[in-house]
């Protein structure tokens, strides 16, 4: 319904009059006029001359490429929005750490006996299977990693639930009931309480083996509640404690001693998960062991970085945290299913001297002066 009224003016030319005109209207961009092939180059002149069905995939390409040129939108906002989706998605991608995992081969490789052990004199082949001194996987488990773990976590294993409940108890009373914790075969020690033993694992077990329930359970029982005190002739009668007659006295693992300190000083970091980070270490530590990789010249990290629980402390076999060595921890250039504990006066060196240790004393110390009263007894308090 709408009207438009167009006028010619000959203003430039005075004695001239035009012989044909054309006058299109669209609602299109203004840029998409080029397609008629007024303003387009030679090339697209060309090819719009053909009939479409005449046309090339290569000229249809050359075709599309202009119009995308020349007509921005919503073309190109399109392709803008798009490439900035991927580069977000490619950066995020970027951040994402690697981690391998283990799979079952969808076809297992052929294990035979080596015969004296030597590896181009194959014997008979081997198939994936348990000991038969060791029974049956459960009933639909398959015959592979996965199988073996459920066998491992099943109810009707008598060990798994014992060896577990026995660590966790060893971490609480610092000796486990059964004190040889790496080795419950026949060379290890008999258990000091196995009816105890036998009771947590079948409570384990029936708590679906649930780590916060019984660890609620260990340490809300009356034996673990006593106090350390002892006298003279209990602890000629009991001297390692075997009967659990007091509270346990034992030394923290090396890396809780460090997250104690901090934790008591208040400068604990409490963030979980995350990349490992740099605490203070001794100068020179790693530069014997780094002359090649991305660990030379070792710069400690700043703020959050060096409070963070040991967990996350960067560790490099061939040279481990010094001070953590010094506590017993493994130097994990080996398996260690049990800690060994030590005696030296380079561990009470490293709790006056060492950077961390140093830091946390300063920091308790300012919040007793300024948190812990006026008086000397109040900040002993």
């Amino acid at each position: 319904g709408a009207s438009i009224l167009i006028r010619l003016r000959f203003d430039a030319f005075t004695q001239h009059s035009i012989g044909r005109f054309r006058f299109s209207a669209t609602t299109v961009e203004p840029a998409l006029a080029k397609l008629d092939g007024v303003g387009a180059p030679a090339n697209i002149k060309s090819i719009l001359a053909l009939a479409p069905e005449a046309r090339s995939e290569k000229q249809q390409a050359e075709l599309t490429a202009f119009f995308k040129s020349n007509f921005p939108n919503p073309i190109k906002k399109a392709e803008a929005e798009l490439a900035s989706a991927k580069k977000a998605f490619e950066d995020h991608r970027e951040q994402i750490p690697a981690v391998m995992v283990m799979q079952e081969a969808e076809k297992p490789r052929p294990a035979f006996v080596l015969l004296r052990g030597e590896y181009d004199k194959l014997g008979e082949e081997v198939k994936p299977a348990l000991p038969a001194s060791f029974g049956n996987l459960p009933e639909g488990a398959p015959n592979n990693r996965l199988g073996l773990a459920r066998w491992i976590a099943n109810a009707e294993n008598p060990l798994t639930a014992r060896v577990w409940v026995n660590r966790q108890w060893e971490k609480f009373f610092g000796t486990g009931l059964v004190k040889t914790s790496e080795n419950f075969g026949l060379q290890g020690e008999a258990p000091s309480h196995p009816e105890l033993l036998d009771w947590l694992a079948t409570e384990f077990v029936r708590l679906k083996w649930d780590m916060k329930a019984l660890q609620k359970q260990i340490v809300m029982s009356a034996a673990y509640r006593q106090g350390s005190k002892v006298s003279p002739i209990l602890l000629q009668r009991d001297p390692e404690n075997i009967l659990i007659a007091r509270g346990p006295r034992f030394r923290l693992p090396a890396e809780v001693i460090r997250d104690q300190a901090l934790a008591t000083s208040g400068l604990l970091a409490p963030k979980i998960g995350g990349p490992s980070v740099r605490p203070y270490m001794p100068e020179n530590v790693w530069d014997e062991t780094s002359v090649y990789g991305n660990l030379r010249g070792y710069k400690a990290d700043k703020g959050e970085g060096l409070y963070r629980r040991t967990l996350y402390t960067i560790w490099k076999r061939t040279a481990a945290p010094p001070t953590l060595l010094l506590f017993d921890a493994p130097a994990r250039e080996s398996c260690r299913i049990r800690r060994s504990t030590t005696n030296t006066p380079l561990q009470a060196l490293s709790l006056l001297n060492e950077v961390t240790f140093v830091e946390a004393a300063r920091v308790l110390a300012q919040k007793t002066l300024q948190e812990g009263g006026t008086s000397p007894e109040q900040r002993i308090t």
